[in-house]
């Protein structure tokens, strides 16, 4: 397999065509489009357009429906509960979020939930969109178990990922988003297609114990949380703010968002979300929020460096600096994203690619 450079716009216009022949809404495409490409240029490629090839294998099986739309059936004046309909999850996250944000400019703080949905990307694009409007947002969903928790032998949570995204003045949003696993599952998958080991301390085997071989999983095996009983008590954490508040399907109840998994519940994904905004302006302001933000990071990139430490990074600033340079030169996706990428054509019956067919550069039209 090879990797491939590839220009975010040739990109972007791939997964829509993709998104069109699946009988996806133009309006819809074109927003999941630029969510996944954004997601490229920050160089977390496990969640961008890698994932596509597969959530679109949901549709023509009717565990998406194209033709749906998310719904609010419940809301008060700092929450609402978002029914997704099995429709296109990155709309529903995307509309949830600017729920939470307009709830919040209200009255402070905004909470939504969201059941019937699936995979919805990378948590720190909805984030991030909260922290771009002037607020603090935090995204998150819970996920098919693959996670041992302490005393456990085998799966018993998702990898429930969290994201945060704070303004940080005249700076460009600060920003975290992890699994509560010690790796994302999408991880380990991507190191079995490259054929690859893993890091000590990711991984279990049937057995429950620690393995580097990640060809077993997720057909076998566990994960393990992060930090132990941490990443555990956190992992819970979200799996009440988006499958118990929202009446999402909780744990082994809930199918994998992936098609034909062996031993999948039936029917489709039924996974919860939640995402919170707050609007700090209305407990002081924006400008006093903004200098305090400032000070706070200066404070960190000036503190003393350990020896042999260039610089100090806040949470986001190397995702973001991925993103200045993949706008202007292009990037380069890795040989699983491009092969990811090439079954997709085929799938949709696309003959042009976003980069040349052997990999080697972008595909650039006249």
């Amino acid at each position: 397999m090879n990797s491939a450079r590839v220009l975010p716009d040739a990109l972007e216009a791939f997964a829509l065509e993709a998104m069109r022949r699946y009988g996806l809404r133009e309006e819809d495409a074109r927003l999941s489009a630029r969510i996944l490409v954004t997601t490229d240029t920050w160089g977390v490629h496990s969640h961008g357009t890698r994932q596509l090839r597969l959530l679109l294998k949901n549709f023509p099986i009717g565990r998406l429906d194209a033709a749906a739309a998310a719904e609010v059936v419940r809301e008060g004046p700092a929450w609402a509960l978002i029914d997704g309909h099995h429709s296109v999850p990155f709309v529903t996250a995307h509309r949830a979020m600017q729920l939470a944000i307009d709830k919040a400019k209200g009255v402070g703080i905004g909470y939504v939930g969201v059941m019937h949905s699936s995979h919805f990307g990378a948590a720190g694009y909805y984030a991030v969109q909260a922290a771009e409007q002037g607020m603090i947002g935090l995204a998150m969903c819970n996920a098919a178990p693959q996670m041992r928790v302490p005393g456990a032998r085998g799966k018993v949570l998702g990898t429930n990922p969290i994201a945060c995204a704070i303004p940080a003045g005249g700076q460009r949003p600060i920003f975290l988003d992890i699994a509560t696993s010690a790796a994302a599952a999408n991880k380990i998958i991507r190191a079995r297609l490259m054929g690859q080991p893993i890091p000590e301390g990711w991984l279990l085997d049937a057995s429950g114990h620690p393995t580097t071989d990640p060809s077993g999983f997720p057909e076998t095996g566990a994960l393990m949380p992060m930090a132990a009983h941490k990443g555990y008590g956190f992992a819970l954490l979200i799996e009440v703010l988006a499958g118990v508040v929202t009446g999402a399907a909780l744990t082994r109840e809930q199918p994998s968002w992936i098609p034909n998994v062996p031993g999948n519940p039936p029917g489709p994904a039924n996974q919860g979300q939640a995402f919170i905004a707050i609007d700090t302006a209305m407990m002081s302001s924006a400008e006093v929020f903004g200098e305090r933000m400032t000070w706070l990071t200066d404070y960190i990139h000036g503190s003393p460096k350990a020896e042999g430490a260039a610089r100090i990074y806040l949470p986001g600033e190397m995702e973001w600096t991925k993103r200045d340079k993949a706008l202007v030169e292009g990037m380069v996706l890795p040989p699983d994203v491009v092969e990811s990428l090439k079954g997709l054509a085929q799938d949709a019956g696309i003959e042009t690619l976003p980069f040349a067919p052997d990999g080697t550069d972008e595909q650039r039209s006249e």
